[in-house]
C-alpha cells in the first residue's frame, strides 16, 4: 500500500510537501512541475485521496492536445490601423495564447463561417448581435467578453469602467472652472450611443455643464475627428472637450490648428486610450490611460480558467485606468 513517505521519497520532496499538495493546501507555494510529479507518483502507487484523481486530471500535461480558441471581433480588421487600441487588445490575446500553446483563430466582423472545428473557448471582442450569441452558444459553453460587458448573459468579461472615466473627465474640467464642456466621439452602431457618450451626457447634464447640441459623433477614426471638429468650429463652441479616443483627438488637433487656435488656451482636450503616439502629438495629448493589451491577456486567462475548472458563475474584471495630464490641458 502506498504511503506519503514512499511518494515523498520518489518525488524527492519533503513529507510535509506531499501532504499539503495532495490535500490542496491553498497557502502552499510550489512549482507546477513538482505538483504534477507528486500527483503522477501518487496515481502510479495508487495512493487515494478524495480529490487526487480529479485534481491530477485537471493539471496540464504534455500529452494533452492544445486548447482551441476563437477570437471573434465585432469590427473590420482595418479599424486596427485607425485605432491602435484595438490592435493592442489583439496583441495581448495572441501573446497569451502563444505562452500557453493555445491554437487561436481570429475572425473579424463576427464571421463564424471560417471556423468549423471544435472550440474549447471563445473570446468576444466588442458587442455582438443576438444571432451571433445564439449561434455561439450552440458550439461552445466557455465564452468571455473583452471590451464589453453583457449583464444579460452568464459570460465572463474583461472591461474598463467608461462611466467612471467619463465622470472623472467632467469633474476635472469643472474643477478647472469650465462651465460648458463638449464631446467628440464615435459609435460602432450609429443607432446606439457609446457608453462614454451616454455617461458623459447624463452626468454632465446633471452637473449643468453639458448640452445636447455640444455632442458630435461619427466613427473612431482620425478623419472623423477632423471632420467633426471642423463642423464644431463653425459654431459657438465650448472651451473644453472630452474626446472618446486618441485617434479621434489627432484629427481634432489638426482641425483646431488649421483655425489658428491655441491649445489649451482657446480649447482644452482630454481623450482616452493613451496610444503610443499620444505623447508625440503637438501639443501632447492629455488622455486616460487604458491598458488594452492587458485586457486581451486577462481575457485569455479567464477563458483558460473557466474551461479548466468548468466554472459556471460569471466573473467581471475591470482593468484600472489613470489620467495622464500633458499639454492639451492647463
Amino acid at each position: 500500500m502506498a504511503t506519503l513517505k514512499k511518494i515523498a521519497g520518489e518525488a524527492k520532496v519533503s513529507l510535509a510537501t506531499v501532504s499539503r499538495v495532495l490535500n490542496e493546501d491553498p497557502t502552499l507555494s510550489v512549482k507546477e512541475e513538482t505538483r504534477r510529479r507528486i500527483f503522477e507518483i501518487a496515481e502510479k502507487l495508487e495512493y487515494k485521496t478524495s480529490r487526487t484523481r480529479k485534481l491530477a486530471a485537471s493539471l496540464p500535461t504534455n500529452t494533452k492536445p492544445p486548447l482551441n480558441f476563437l477570437a471573434l471581433y465585432c469590427y473590420k480588421q482595418d479599424i486596427e490601423i485607425n485605432d491602435p487600441y484595438y490592435l493592442a487588445i489583439r496583441h495581448g490575446i495572441e501573446i497569451q495564447c502563444a505562452k500557453f500553446n493555445i491554437t487561436l483563430t481570429n475572425s473579424y466582423e463576427a464571421n463564424l463561417d471560417i471556423h468549423e472545428k471544435h472550440l474549447d473557448g471563445v473570446l468576444l471582442i466588442g458587442r455582438q448581435t443576438k444571432d451571433t450569441l445564439k449561434a455561439l452558444k450552440k458550439r461552445c459553453k466557455n465564452i468571455v467578453y473583452i471590451d464589453y460587458t453583457d449583464h444579460d448573459q452568464d459570460f465572463d468579461s474583461v472591461d474598463i469602467d467608461l462611466i467612471k472615466i467619463s465622470k472623472e473627465v467632467v469633474n476635472f474640467f469643472i474643477n478647472q472652472s469650465y462651465n460648458r464642456i463638449g464631446f467628440i466621439g464615435g459609435r460602432d452602431n450609429q443607432e446606439i450611443p457609446d457608453i462614454r457618450e451616454k455617461a458623459f451626457y447624463e452626468y454632465g447634464k446633471l452637473k449643468g455643464v453639458v448640452f445636447k447640441n455640444d455632442l458630435y459623433c461619427g466613427d473612431f477614426s482620425s478623419l472623423s475627428g477632423y471632420q467633426l471638429a471642423k463642423e464644431m468650429l463653425k459654431t459657438d463652441h465650448p472651451k473644453a472637450f472630452f474626446i472618446a479616443s486618441d485617434s479621434i483627438a489627432i484629427g481634432v488637433l489638426r482641425a483646431i490648428h488649421e483655425q489658428g487656435l491655441s491649445i489649451p488656451d482657446d480649447i482644452a482636450l482630454i481623450s482616452v486610450n493613451d496610444i503610443p503616439t499620444a505623447q508625440f502629438t503637438f501639443p501632447s495629448l492629455s488622455t486616460v490611460r487604458i491598458h488594452s493589451e492587458l485586457m486581451g491577456s486577462q481575457g485569455v486567462n479567464l477563458l483558460i480558467e473557466r474551461q479548466r475548472d468548468n466554472r459556471k458563475i460569471p466573473l467581471r474584471v475591470y482593468i484600472p485606468s489613470d489620467l495622464r495630464l500633458r499639454n492639451t490641458t492647463k
